[in-house]
């Protein structure tokens, strides 16, 4: 067996592997990644990349066959650019072997054994399939398993109301596909906004989804002709295909972590601390397998934060989950960051609430997308309280772009600066983000007959 010396081994090869042995090289250091298979992780082959890029075919008019065509293309480009060779080019040694973790700061991967003065444990998750009798029997659909559909189904039965859900039945309802929409939960996108949950139903009706909120499935029955789903109102859901969004679940399990002297937490993801050092010696996690924040932008942030925390002798950097944003690409999109208004009130029980509907924003009157608004949550500052209006500890947005107004939110939230300076900026008018210096003004005085109020007021 030989045996690889490198600075730091990353154990997996998706959106959190690939920017921790980035970021390794950045630093000058050198870098391995252990990874079976083809680089990019969920978010290139059956995440992020296919399901934005199914979702712009569908808004624009196109067929199945064309939309899935199209995801396959853009697929393919996009992976083109995170292959072995490519990460080789720039310095990065690759095994193409399954990997584990045989000690602190050990691998073996294959006939290959490695010794790192760091590792990154970035194994990611999969789809959950929850144990509702008879779902086996039906062969469901996951957010993996979906993207290999031939053909449109004629009916689909989507289990699940969260984003991928949501995306996912929106866009296959605008593809001609009959759509019932199924969540046990009393509103859909129960982690969000109960006012953006609202301007989602509106819209997915509005697409032909069939919506069943507050609703669990208690069995599925197979049939020659697809599958009918017993809910627990006595309702029957006849469908031709099941699609399960229902979250996802760890990898760990997959990979002896536990074997090797890991702790995992009660849900069975590594354990970590906000450095996301895990329990073991020279040895971080990042990505969906710590099991904080599953979304491809944080997975990105947590590879780097870990690379550096591992390679840097003094001072640690720490992951911030409420500093990442959070996006729903349905149309209209539901993007937010950091806490609800639910959550504020009782983190911060002083904090006040500006809202702006769209049905007041020129942008959205121009372009007839009145549907949503704009919700602002603003803390006070230890000593001088809300001179200066404050800090911004909540966002959230629902519009056309809404994803992509969040951007200085995002930014001003995570430096704590005072709301004034971007009440003070300059935002091109008639554009969607100039909605956001309307509603930051009402912190300050009363505009068009707004103002503040106070959370959970």
């Amino acid at each position: 067996m030989s045996t690889r010396h490198v600075d730091l081994a990353v154990l997996g090869g998706g959106a959190a592997g690939l920017a921790a042995v980035r970021e390794a090289r950045r630093r000058g250091a050198s870098a391995l990644m252990v990874n079976a298979g083809p680089i990019g992780g969920d978010c290139t082959f059956t995440g992020c990349v296919p399901s934005k890029t199914l979702i712009e075919a569908a808004r624009v008019g196109a067929s199945f066959g064309e939309a899935f065509g199209r995801v396959r293309s853009v697929v393919d480009r996009i992976a083109s650019s995170e292959t072995a060779d490519v990460l080789r080019a720039e310095g990065i040694e690759v095994i193409d072997e399954v990997g584990e973790i045989t000690g602190p700061g050990r691998l073996r991967a294959g006939s290959t054994a490695v010794e790192a003065g760091g590792v990154v444990v970035a194994i990611g998750s999969r789809p959950a399939v929850p144990p509702i009798p008879g779902l086996d029997a039906v062969e469901p659909l996951t957010s993996d398993s979906f993207w290999s559909l031939g053909q449109a189904p004629t009916s689909l039965a989507v289990i699940g109301g969260g984003a991928i859900g949501c995306e996912l039945s929106q866009a296959l309802a605008l593809l001609g596909v009959e759509v019932t929409l199924i969540e046990m939960a009393p509103r859909l996108l129960a982690s969000e906004e109960p006012a953006s949950s609202g301007v989602v139903a509106r819209a997915l009706d509005a697409a032909g989804v069939t919506v069943r909120t507050g609703v669990a499935v208690e069995r599925v029955e197979r049939r020659t002709d697809g599958a009918v789903l017993h809910l627990d109102d006595g309702s029957l859901v006849a469908a031709e295909q099941v699609l399960v969004a229902t979250g996802r679940r760890s990898n760990a399990d997959r990979s002896g972590l536990s074997a090797a002297g890991l702790d995992l937490d009660e849900r069975g993801y590594v354990a970590t601390s906000d450095d996301l050092k895990t329990t073991m010696a020279r040895t971080y996690a990042a990505g969906d397998i710590t099991g904080r924040v599953q979304l491809t932008h944080a997975a990105d942030q947590m590879g780097r934060i870990a690379a550096g925390n591992s390679l840097r002798r003094l001072g640690r950097t720490r992951f911030v989950a409420d500093r990442i944003p959070r996006v729903t690409f349905t149309d209209p999109e539901v993007a937010s960051v950091g806490a609800t208004e639910a959550d504020a009130a009782l983190r911060w029980p002083k904090a006040r609430v500006v809202e702006l509907p769209l049905d007041e924003h020129d942008r959205a009157i121009a372009a007839d997308r009145t549907d949503g608004f704009i919700k602002l949550i603003a803390a006070p500052k230890p000593v001088i309280g809300h001179l200066g209006g404050g800090h911004l500890v909540g966002a959230s947005i629902v519009a056309p772009r809404a994803g992509e107004m969040l951007g200085e939110l995002t930014l001003a939230l995570a430096l704590k600066t005072f709301v004034g300076r971007v009440a003070l900026t300059a935002h091109p008018y008639p554009t969607w983000s100039y909605g956001i210096q309307k509603a930051v003004g009402q912190f300050f005085t009363e505009i068009e007959g707004r103002t503040h109020r106070p959370v959970g007021g």
